[in-house]
């Protein structure tokens, strides 16, 4: 029987208030989203490990995020593009969700190298 280890709400603070930036990113036109991802870079050098592979799932999922943006851009210009929006907020969402789940489990994103979830 494996026990979760004991995690201060201190040390998960700003990670969460990065995800939640993140997920306002959705309702200020991605403003929020710059300042979570200035904040990951200069809280990753600092953290525990565990938290470090959060920081690292955060700031991969702003760069993703803004390479499938890119590209559904591009291709608004031919109207696919507008079908990929959505998905790329529900991709976002997801995300965030997955990152906030298993920050509160005190465990790092199973997969954070994943282009995905």
């Amino acid at each position: 029987m494996s026990t979760s280890p004991v995690v201060s709400k201190d040390e998960i603070t700003v990670p969460q208030i990065i995800y939640v930036l993140y997920l306002a990113g959705l309702l200020t036109a991605n403003v929020t989203l710059l300042i979570g991802v200035i904040m990951a870079y200069v809280y990753q050098g600092d953290a525990a490990p565990w938290l470090r592979e959060h920081y690292r799932y955060q700031v991969r999922t702003f760069w993703i995020g803004v390479l499938y943006s890119l590209i559904a851009f591009v291709l608004s210009l031919i109207v696919v593009g507008i079908l990929i929006w959505p998905l790329l907020m529900i991709w976002l969402i997801v995300r965030c969700v997955i990152g906030l789940r298993d920050l509160r489990r005190g465990q790092p994103p199973a997969n954070p190298g994943s282009w995905l979830w």
